[in-house]
């Protein structure tokens, strides 16, 4: 009996025992089943985030102005490399410092992160030996040319767009990351895994901008010669098609290397005499001043509102509106303007697109400074008539002159001339905008023969070129800083269109504070002249060189 008790106590024990196993399997399986899922997928599977290739931004022909290569960041385990010294050729053979080479080769440290990146070719043998740990990477990669670098702009190092069309049109070029399921062994290394599924990055859009590749050289070339030679703290140049509104340079530089912008978008200036043609327009489009007409310009000197304006080229005749542009007198100008209503002298600005923004997609673009003429003092209407009291950036100014080059038309400006999605299908493709028309198309050519006389005959005689005729006006004002007009300091200011009959280009020039000379015509004109003729000597400048072929016997 004692025997069979002690037998049948056992199989109970048993029997219990199988009982809490079952349990405790039927718990972990069934009750924590998912907590223990989790549990090991997080040792087990990881997952490697894989960044998309960002967008290529090309120049109008299709030339890459930036664009994203794959790389990689190394980081290495030395206690986990069985190989040390096939370790180490490999890592001098990547080229990097002998420093970190001593540091990545140092058992007594657990981990070291080489600093920059590398192309995964160049360092795949080291990519493949245990105690390399990489993570894979995108890096921007920009051209050489400063003017080039401010339209397209910048990156950081964590791919956050940071300025320029990057910035702008982020949301196009950025594009979608994707994901790579991993699975880890026993020692903690990672692998692809075979069952999990991954998720392909999408690349982002490409972006192709209306610029110009070597027409932008040579206008990053002229500008960088003529602020070295003159000493200027700075400058602009813009390009642009007068008919379609699309921007084929733009370059700007400042002495400031903090300065990354592009400046011609985003500094207003005075724009002094560069600004009496479009006074001139609005009197020719409201029919107050006739061919013939003249006003007594008082020998060069005049005084109004107990303010006296000077000319530098003095008259003691009476000038037309057309002798006004030609010698660009402030007197002549001021006596005309006064025929307008300030109402009026306020709206031909406005309608030329000044004291707002052009709307092209750069983040930063300035909208300048056109007061309304309940704000204006009683000498606001002679400053305006002379260029002061106003402020606009070099591309608006360039859209100005681009009316009297279309025959009287205001466009909306391009930077932008397609964008295509990954698999190449286009989506958007620029088409000319005509914001409003500003004068009548009469007006326009009649204001563009006189700015063509203004080269051949009066103040911008340094801008000609012995082959075609440009059109064009200079301008000098006087530079402020911190809002207050600074002695000696002056924009010197040249806007052409070339050729002058049937213009291709409206081409602007503008120099802040050259040393010497410095007026408009002598320093902002001949920059103008260089630009043209390495233009016109380039093989691909985006010229209609058949039209220009007429142009060349006309001229002749």
């Amino acid at each position: 009996m004692i025997r069979s008790s002690r037998i049948g106590l056992a199989h109970l024990s048993l029997f219990l025992f199988a009982l809490a196993l079952v349990g405790k399997a039927a718990k972990v399986q069934l009750v924590d089943g998912g907590t223990w899922s989790r549990r090991a997928a997080r040792q087990q599977l990881a997952e490697r985030t894989l960044p998309a290739p960002r967008g290529e931004i090309q120049d109008a022909a299709g030339q890459v102005l930036a664009q994203t290569r794959e790389v990689v960041r190394l980081e290495v385990a030395p206690r986990e490399v069985r190989d040390m010294r096939r370790f180490r050729r490999a890592l001098d053979a990547a080229r990097i410092e002998p420093r970190w080479i001593a540091r990545a080769t140092d058992t007594a440290r657990a981990w070291v992160t080489i600093p920059g990146t590398f192309l995964a070719a160049e360092v795949a043998p080291l990519l493949q030996m245990r105690g390399v740990h990489w993570t894979p990477m995108m890096e921007r990669v920009y051209p050489v040319s400063e003017g080039t670098r401010r339209i397209v702009g910048r990156v950081d190092a964590q791919g956050s767009a940071l300025d320029g069309i990057e910035l702008a049109l982020d949301s196009l070029l950025r594009g979608r990351a994707g994901t790579e399921a991993l699975v880890r062994d026993a020692r903690g290394r990672a692998f692809e895994s075979p069952q999990a599924d991954s998720v392909a990055p999408t690349p982002g859009y490409t972006v192709r901008l209306t610029v110009n590749h070597e027409l932008q050289e040579i206008a990053d070339r002229a500008l960088a010669d003529a602020v070295a030679k003159m000493g200027a703290e700075g400058g602009d140049v813009v390009i642009l098609d007068p008919h379609s509104g699309e921007i084929r340079a733009m370059a700007s530089r400042r002495l400031d290397p903090r300065s990354t912008a592009a400046t011609a978008l985003t500094e207003p200036f005075e724009p002094g005499s560069t600004l009496k043609p479009f006074t001139a327009a609005g009197l020719l489009a409201l029919g107050r001043v006739r061919d013939d007409e003249t006003v007594d310009v008082h020998g060069g000197q005049f005084t109004v509102n107990g303010r006296t304006i000077t000319d530098v080229h003095r008259s003691a005749t009476p000038l037309t509106l057309h002798d006004v542009l030609r010698w660009s007198s402030n007197v002549g100008i001021v006596r005309f303007a006064e025929r307008l209503q300030p109402r009026e002298q306020y709206e031909i600005l406005r309608d030329f697109g000044f004291g707002m923004p052009t709307g092209l997609p750069y983040p930063t673009e300035a909208g300048g400074r056109l007061r309304e003429p309940r704000q204006w003092s009683k000498q606001s209407a002679a400053s305006l008539a002379m260029g002061y009291e106003i402020a606009v950036t070099p591309l608006q100014l360039a859209l100005g002159y681009a009316v009297f080059a279309n025959g009287g038309e205001l466009l909306e400006p391009a930077i932008v001339q397609e964008v295509r999605a990954p698999d190449g299908t286009v989506v958007y493709r620029h088409q000319p905008r005509v914001v409003r028309r500003v004068v009548p198309a009469p007006v326009a050519e009649r204001v563009r023969r006189m700015l063509a006389d203004v080269v051949t005959e009066g103040t911008a005689l340094q801008a000609d070129l012995t082959t075609f005729m440009l059109a064009g006006k200079t301008g000098t004002a006087r530079r402020t800083v911190n809002g207050r007009y600074v002695a000696g300091q002056y924009y010197a200011t040249f806007v052409g269109l070339f050729p002058a009959e049937d213009p291709q280009f409206v081409i602007l020039v503008k120099l802040d504070s050259p040393s010497g000379s410095y007026y408009g015509g002598t320093t902002a004109a001949p920059v103008t002249r260089a630009v043209l003729e390495a233009a016109l000597a380039a093989r691909d400048a985006a010229l209609d060189r058949g039209a220009l072929s007429t142009q060349r016997q006309v001229r002749a």
